[in-house]
């Protein structure tokens, strides 16, 4: 037995990392291993060059109640090429100094899902203090981009249970969430977990790119997550 921070994330636009190219910008189905530490960081007020340590030493697992629908966003950029403008030092200062025959117009594609839903259990740092975070967060809270605030509050619940699995089954819902489009109870079938983590003759195991190595930089390093079966029916409801 241990103690794990669990949690909800809700939102009805959601847009969750992976590779981004200049003209498109995916969103996979759950949120990885940087959006959490992120939304976790963003609870306390932390700002991109402050002392993650602590953070990055926590375990997570992402129960996934709702992959939600996906969603593509079509819009224009404004761009100069290098040639146009020498040396500038900043995109609104070349778009400023740039002649307007100069400058070019791009169709770039932002992906994100809709309705989105899961349960998240951290566990491994100082639960107290980022569960009195996530119920008075320092800065606004969002799943992904800025344009996606979460639709539901989170439910920061401290527990103790033998696995993350277990964990997970304690996470809280609003009442509206409860059920699924069909009216059914809300049930996760799969569950995100670090390999090194996962139950035996655990799923599927693939590699992301989410644990952050440099944040001023945007790197990040591959990590081994294992997607459970699972089934995950919260008990009970904010």
């Amino acid at each position: 037995m241990q103690p794990y921070l669990v949690f909800t994330l809700a939102a009805s636009l959601a847009a969750m990392g992976e590779l981004a190219g200049h003209e498109r910008r995916g969103s996979l189905a759950w949120p990885g291993r940087s959006a959490i530490l992120g939304l976790l960081g963003a609870a306390l007020g932390r700002r991109r060059d402050a002392d993650f340590s602590d953070l990055d030493a926590l375990d997570l697992a992402v129960a996934i109640f709702d992959e939600g629908t996906p969603f593509r966003d079509y819009h224009t950029v404004e761009t100069v090429p290098s040639a146009a403008v020498k040396h500038p030092n900043s995109r609104p200062e070349a778009l400023r100094s740039a002649h307007p025959l100069q400058t070019n117009t791009t169709i770039t594609l932002r992906d994100y899902r809709t309705g989105s839903l899961y349960g998240v259990a951290v566990w491994g740092a100082d639960l107290d203090t980022l569960s009195r975070a996530l119920t008075h967060p320092v800065f606004t809270l969002y799943l992904g981009r800025k344009s996606c605030p979460l639709s539901a509050p989170l439910g920061p619940k401290l527990v103790t249970a033998d696995t993350p699995q277990a964990a997970l089954a304690h996470v809280q819902l609003p009442d509206w969430l409860r059920k699924d489009r069909f009216g059914q109870p809300r049930v996760a079938t799969r569950m995100a977990v670090d390999a090194a983590h996962a139950p035996e003759g655990a799923g599927l195991i693939e590699y992301r790119h989410d644990r952050p190595i440099d944040r001023q930089l945007w790197h990040f390093a591959p990590r081994r997550v294992a997607l459970c079966p699972v089934h995950i029916q919260p008990q009970e409801s904010l």
